[in-house]
């Protein structure tokens, strides 16, 4: 019985990967018909107004996107297949070694896990903060672009939240503290505390991915990857999730914004 619901979970697990990589396909396909100008010197044509990220439209577009989240597996294509098959082999194994990790890599320490999920708690408030500083900022700069980023990463961080809370009620895994850290799925007592995915880590991988879609310059890149990262492993240190738990998080999470922007932003890119 155990090995059905495994079995039937990696299934709902590749399920989670599949309409991430639609989410990417869609936003490519997105930006590649934006891309697309009439005459060699107009300008490229930007998102339609009611589409485009504002306040005004925020309400609107999060349905928009939360219907294209949970109906793009219909929306799979081939060359989707070129990383989503490494991802989905990489979760496979995160899977497979998940009660090793937890038992014979990380820390039992008390202490060093309580510092470990205070520090991810600290982040992921900076995460949740980004999106009213950066409205904020363009707004008293007058700074169209700031503010829009705001929007974007704020929009994306609500997707991926309702993501991460149906996932939740769909596989009730333990967490590593229950049980000798197996990490059983569809157990009742888990309920809307699963342990997968990792809400922390989907959170603030969708935030990061917004702004550094944005943002791109290298230090915006290195700075938000490397805190989105932090958050996801003291996660595992801090021994509230499992491996997997962040891995399959940080790639949703990263595919949520990364959809969002292309399919919502008005503005350029900046680069510095």
């Amino acid at each position: 019985m155990e090995h059905t619901f495994r079995n039937y979970f990696y299934r709902l697990a590749f399920c989670a990967l599949i309409f991430g990589a639609s989410l990417a396909s869609q936003a490519q396909s997105t930006t590649n018909s934006e891309l697309t100008a009439p005459l060699p010197d107009a300008p490229n044509p930007q998102v339609q107004d009611r589409d485009a990220a504002t306040l005004r439209n925020l309400p609107r577009n999060f349905l928009k996107d939360q219907g294209a989240i949970w109906t793009s597996p219909a929306h799979i294509r081939a060359h989707d297949l070129e990383w989503l098959v490494p991802l989905g082999v990489a979760t496979g194994v995160a899977f497979a070694t998940d009660h090793h990790t937890m038992t014979q890599v990380v820390s039992y320490d008390s202490s060093f896990n309580q510092n470990n999920i205070t520090t991810s708690n600290a982040m992921i408030g900076g995460f949740i903060a980004a999106p009213v500083v950066l409205y904020g900022w363009g707004h008293f700069e007058k700074n169209e672009h700031a503010q829009e980023a705001g929007i974007l990463s704020g929009e994306a961080m609500l997707d991926a939240l309702v993501v991460e809370q149906g996932l939740k009620l769909m596989t009730w895994r333990e967490r590593p503290s229950v049980d000798n850290a197996n990490g059983h799925f569809y157990q009742s007592a888990a309920g809307l505390d699963s342990s997968f995915p990792s809400s922390h880590s989907l959170i603030a991988w969708a935030a990061a991915s917004a702004i550094a879609s944005e943002y791109h310059s290298p230090w915006a890149q290195i700075v938000v990857y490397s805190a989105a990262t932090g958050v996801s492993l003291t996660r595992v240190l801090g021994r509230e999730h499992f491996p997997s738990d962040v891995l399959v998080g940080a790639a949703t999470g990263w595919l949520i914004g990364h959809y969002v922007v292309h399919r919502h932003r008005r503005h350029a890119i900046a680069k510095h």
